[in-house]
């Protein structure tokens, strides 16, 4: 058996959203993309000015001091108007299989322009980069993980 080291899979079923819908796994588009192109599993519409958060029923597993960074696909966002809520999705290591929901990653996406825009089930709306981050020498965090987005900071 191969050893995991850093992928994507999907959620538990007592997790997904999209129960009915099939998966797309997230992939790189071509060998020189560096991002990990990340799929909507629902079709959906979006008002200007308006955020919705699409739950796309995928979690990353990864090594010790590797983040997963999430952003709005450079078209989405340039031929759509499209961004991503809070700027850039921080998907921690431990978020990964989380108790409250299986560490299901939630895509947060603003409307900035003044049209409303459709997108398509299975389009790509963002993409994933794993990236390697450094600590401090003082770091001696020893608090664990109880829940899902924004449950660290309780």
């Amino acid at each position: 058996m191969q050893l995991k080291v850093r992928g994507f899979e999907l959620v538990d079923d007592e997790f997904r959203v999209h129960k009915e819908k099939e998966i797309n796994i997230p992939l790189r588009a071509s060998t020189g993309s560096a991002g990990y192109d990340i799929y909507t599993p629902e079709k959906f519409i979006i008002k200007p000015q308006e955020t919705k958060i699409i739950w796309t029923d995928i979690k990353a597993y990864m090594l010790d001091n590797e983040v997963l960074q999430v952003y709005i696909r450079s078209s989405i966002g340039i031929k759509k108007g499209l961004v991503l809520a809070n700027g850039t999705g921080i998907i921690d290591k431990d978020y990964y299989s989380n108790p409250s929901n299986d560490g299901n990653i939630g895509v947060a996406i603003t409307n900035i322009s003044k049209k409303t825009v459709e997108i398509n089930q299975n389009e790509r709306i963002a993409q994933g980069l794993f990236i390697n981050y450094l600590l401090t020498d003082n770091d001696n965090t020893k608090n664990k993980r109880i829940g899902g987005i924004g449950s660290t900071g309780k």
